[in-house]
């Protein structure tokens, strides 16, 4: 099977915003307080309206609480994307793909980032504080926040279907 691509480069012009300015939601618990901080900041400096959700210390949080706010976000429209930050970014995934219009993906890398919302439609991402540094989420967020939806048929055909899966929980 052939591996597609996405142009890297396009993406990763320095200093370029990820993306046109859009309202962001973003949430962690006390693993992933950390690297948010430094997450929010960049997202605010490449134009992003960010509401945060919490945790706002290291003081240990359960993660589906959090989840369950970020996520009650982008499913009422007041924010087009969504970011979970934990310490391996799983149970965050885990959580945000318990919630019925939410499709979660954990992205260590750019080619996962990118390809999730363009051939996923991924809303949430997700993302590890003790796996990556600030400067990996900076090129993992440029990714997610630059990719779009494809038009093409065989995408948007799949993530029907997992809309059907979703109807029989």
């Amino acid at each position: 099977m052939q591996r597609r691509s996405f142009l890297a480069s396009s993406l990763f012009a320095a200093g370029a915003p990820a993306a046109s300015p859009m309202p962001l939601v973003i949430g962690s618990d006390h693993a992933g307080f950390p690297l948010k901080g430094p997450v929010i900041e960049l997202l605010k400096s490449w134009g992003h309206g960010v509401k945060d959700c919490g945790c706002f210390s290291t003081d240990p949080v359960d993660f589906p609480d959090i989840a369950r706010l970020v996520c009650a976000e982008i499913k009422s429209g007041r924010a087009t994307r969504g970011i979970l930050v934990c310490g391996t970014g799983i149970g965050a995934a885990i959580a945000g793909n318990k919630v019925r219009g939410i499709r979660a993906a954990l992205c260590h890398d750019t080619y996962s980032a990118h390809q999730s919302v363009e051939h996923d439609d991924v809303n949430l991402l997700c993302m590890g504080a003790w796996i990556i540094g600030p400067k990996l989420a900076e090129e993992i967020l440029r990714a997610f926040l630059g990719a779009r939806f494809s038009a093409s048929e065989e995408f948007r055909r799949r993530v029907r279907k997992l809309e059907e899966m979703e109807k029989e929980r």
